[in-house]
């Protein structure tokens, strides 16, 4: 198990970092190199860790020299940003809540500068191993720059992917009403909804066998497009009723309502699929209704059947 070690208030992993007699070891450090902006940076608090001193002497350094430190040298992290690395960084979590200000980031330039204003020997040596870990990182990238393209290229196509088969989805179920199912007492709207997808489809003929029908089936039937037939056969038309048809008809396109008083059940005809509907159309919503595509069942068979052929 790596050992733990104090240094200047620091404290480091000895299973990342070897320290002998205050000597630093030749140990990789491309653990503490970042990606900030799109920079390769390494954190004050892991540079100063490395020459042997506390943070806030790395960043008076700084302050002391700021014209040697341009923002291409060394920026501090955003809130935002330093959250990010605290999510994603191994330290333990005391020692990130002791972390109350946003950490300062050092380009490869910026460090190299840093280098001629801390100059002790641990610095100098420090400084070395810096340098060597930034070349060993920029090797490790344009080596494996291709295996990132395709990585990347991979990621990109499933994401287009994902988002064209999202969109097939939605445009089936925007498209196709379900062919059967069950409507429960306060889906109003759903169920008016489903019925008025129905009458939108049609592209020739509409027949509607209801037995309770009042304007409010009029209404829903003047959904349908042009040029679509529409027919209502009822077991009884009523003076209200004859008069709703009459108005209706002397503004929108024409309903033909027949008196017809053989069916128990209602059906609606959309072209040449047949619909079982448990319920009157307007009722829908009110109480529990199922509604069904009769796959066997022709229209010709039942308009045939109420014309009595």
């Amino acid at each position: 198990m790596a050992k733990k070690v104090k240094l200047e208030s620091q404290v480091v992993n000895a299973g990342q970092l070897d320290i002998t007699n205050g000597d630093i070891q030749q140990v990789g450090l491309e653990h503490l190199i970042y990606v900030f902006r799109g920079k390769q940076v390494m954190l004050d608090r892991d540079i100063a860790m490395l020459y042997g001193v506390e943070t806030r002497v790395v960043n008076q350094a700084v302050k002391r020299n700021e014209e040697r430190f341009p923002e291409d040298f060394v920026f501090q992290l955003s809130s935002a940003e330093t959250e990010n690395w605290k999510s994603q960084s191994v330290i333990s979590n005391s020692i990130k809540m002791g972390i109350r200000k946003n950490p300062f980031a050092f380009t490869e330039n910026g460090i190299a500068m840093l280098s001629s204003v801390l100059r002790s020997p641990t610095a100098i040596e420090a400084n070395i191993r810096i340098m060597r870990a930034f070349t060993s990182m920029r090797h490790f990238l344009a080596s494996n720059a291709q295996i990132f393209q395709r990585l990347s290229n991979i990621e990109y196509h499933q994401v287009e992917t994902d988002k064209r088969i999202d969109e097939v989805f939605k445009r089936i179920d925007a498209q196709t009403p379900p062919q059967q199912g069950i409507f429960f007492d306060g889906q109003v709207f759903d169920a008016y909804r489903f019925v008025a997808d129905l009458i939108r489809k049609a592209k020739k003929s509409i027949v509607l066998i209801d037995n309770y029908v009042d304007d409010s089936v009029l209404s829903i039937l003047d959904k349908r497009k042009d040029k679509v037939s529409a027919t209502i056969y009822t077991s009884k038309i009523s003076s209200q009723l004859q008069l709703d048809i009459n108005k209706h008809n002397s503004q929108y396109p024409l309903i033909n309502v027949k008196q017809f008083n053989k069916a128990h059940d209602r059906f609606l005809l959309i072209d040449n699929e047949v619909y079982h509907i448990g319920a009157s159309i307007k009722d829908l919503g009110k109480k529990w209704f199922a509604f069904t595509l009769m796959h066997d069942i022709k229209k010709e068979d039942l308009i045939n059947k109420i014309q009595g052929k």
